[in-house]
């Protein structure tokens, strides 16, 4: 086959592409979702060098692989992550499953994990359906349905266990995803040098560039964060956010959300009202910030809040810190941003 020939000589030597251990296969790819491969690399072997086994993993808190993950963002994974570790370590006796069934449905890890950890780990044909592999084969076989319509990757799937019959189940699945990653790129296609392109029909009728198609995204939303930089005798607070929300478990500073951009004057006004009556404090904007998200965009707003009492919002989930300990907790980035410019 074409594409195995062009693999052998064209892969990039990557640490779980030299491994069938399954806990590391499983890690990979948890972490490459989302992820650019140079950004995740150092969080694997992050991982695989604090947490060498699924046991190791799911011996840790929730907290401490939180605040392993930080930077990673879609901090979902994590979670999930932690949660299959102890499924695996208590239920498996530490081995992953070899059967898809059981495979697929633990936490966070679905159709495309489950089938490379088989592939991969296994030498199983299960072959693998991840948004390089969309691109590749809509553009071969000239494909224009929505590749994130659940309805269609029927029609993908079929094609992948077509031509996953007889080869090596590793080896072809790490050879389209890298063909797609490598020279079937989303914006500038290197045509000229893939090894199918004799056999592409979008080629052949000027379609590459509309393909592969997708349903138009879920409406953008655009939230205004302010966050509360309470100082008290060189010390700040912490509270974890437990909504089920963007970087859930994670902790911030106190914050306060509303509808637009909130002034001095505003910003007042609600602190009236937030804290006790009779409060008195000094409040000064610290410092903007515009973070981007898949789905929203974050405005935040730094307020430097100084009391002259204990704040009443003290109790369960708030953690008194200093800029020398505040580290150990797990913080989405655009906060510690903020904090390391103090």
């Amino acid at each position: 086959m074409d594409i195995l020939q062009w693999y052998k000589k064209n892969f990039r030597e990557l640490p779980w592409r030299t491994t069938k251990d399954p806990y590391k296969i499983w890690l990979s790819e948890i972490i490459l979702q989302q992820t650019q491969v140079k950004q995740g690399l150092a969080y694997y072997d992050k991982f695989i060098l604090k947490y060498p086994t699924a046991g190791h993993l799911a011996a840790a808190s929730e907290e401490e692989v939180l605040k392993m993950w930080q930077g990673l963002g879609y901090y979902t994974r994590a979670r999930n992550l932690h949660k299959t570790a102890k499924i695996i370590h208590d239920e498996y006796q530490g081995v992953f499953p070899d059967q898809y069934p059981v495979l697929s449905k633990l936490p966070g890890i679905g159709d495309y994990t489950a089938s490379a950890i088989l592939s991969f780990s296994y030498l199983l044909p299960f072959p693998v359906l991840d948004g390089n592999v969309f691109r590749f084969l809509s553009r071969l076989y000239d494909i224009h349905l929505p590749i994130n319509e659940q309805k269609n990757r029927k029609v993908f799937k079929d094609i992948l266990e077509t031509l996953i019959v007889g080869v090596n189940p590793s080896d072809f699945n790490n050879a389209i995803m890298e063909l797609g990653a490598l020279i079937c790129k989303p914006d500038s296609p290197r045509c000229s040098e893939c090894p199918v392109s004799m056999h592409c029909i979008a080629l052949k009728n000027q379609t590459i560039q509309e393909l592969p198609v997708k349903l138009k995204k879920a409406k953008h939303k655009v939230r205004y964060f302010n966050y509360l930089y309470v100082r008290e005798d060189h010390h700040f607070y912490l509270v974890k956010r437990e909504d089920k929300d963007i970087w859930r478990n994670l902790y911030q500073l106190p914050l306060i959300e509303s509808m637009d951009p909130m002034d001095e004057k505003n910003m007042s006004a609600t602190l009236n009202a937030w804290l006790q009556p009779g409060d008195k404090y000094q409040l000064r904007k610290q410092h903007l910030s515009k973070h981007l998200l898949t789905h929203q965009t974050i405005y935040a707003t730094f307020w430097e809040l100084v009391l002259e009492r204990k704040p009443a919002f003290q109790g369960d989930g708030y953690k008194k810190v200093s800029l020398k300990n505040y580290t150990k907790y797990p913080i989405p980035v655009l906060i510690e941003n903020f904090l390391l410019s103090l």
